[in-house]
């Protein structure tokens, strides 16, 4: 028995319209897990990300990586074959429009990040992740291979099983507003 490709395009598009549909019935917040607040300290690196459209806002996990004085970083993009760079950014810093409809960084203080709070579009119960389809998030994860990555999703978002391409690296936890799913230690 062959296996069938996925076919990501059409996912994608079912699962923007399902996430669409929670946000517009339900809205939705994020909670932040004990888990997570155990991983805080000072001195740590986030990276976070503002969300577009119906995405899963990593507001709440941001606010707590600073009341413990992490420093929090935001993704900034050139263009579609361009690296994701996490630069440093506080909350009273500005932002500006970046491609894809992204709010980025003005300034340019690239940081490694220690923790990568992910946006996503699918994910399976062995935290694997459906992106946008541009591959950033999985260079930057090649990148910082020793960062802990932190998909941040609503419920509605999670399918039984994806196939990863071979240069999808799985996330270390997922969060949603119902709770979350973590690597096994």
């Amino acid at each position: 028995m062959t296996k069938q490709p996925m076919d990501k395009p059409a996912l994608r598009a079912r699962m923007r319209a399902e996430r669409d549909r929670f946000v517009a019935e339900h809205g939705g917040r994020i909670v932040v897990p004990d888990w997570f607040l155990a991983l805080l300290r000072a001195g740590l690196t986030v990276a976070s990300y503002h969300p577009i459209g119906s995405e899963a806002d990593p507001a709440p996990l941001a606010n707590a990586a600073v009341a413990a004085g992490a420093t929090l970083a935001l993704p900034h993009v050139a263009g579609k074959k361009a690296p994701m760079r996490f630069l440093a950014w506080h909350p009273d810093d500005g932002l500006a429009d970046g491609p894809f409809g992204l709010q980025q960084p003005t300034g340019d203080r690239p940081v490694a990040p220690d923790i990568v709070l992910t946006p996503l579009v699918a994910f399976d119960g062995a935290r694997n992740r459906l992106g946008q389809g541009a591959g950033h998030y999985d260079r930057a994860f090649a990148e910082h291979h020793d960062a802990l990555r932190i998909g941040v999703a609503w419920q509605v978002q999670q399918v039984d099983r994806l196939r990863p391409d071979p240069w999808d690296v799985p996330l270390h936890a997922v969060i949603t507003e119902a709770g979350s799913i973590r690597e096994r230690n």
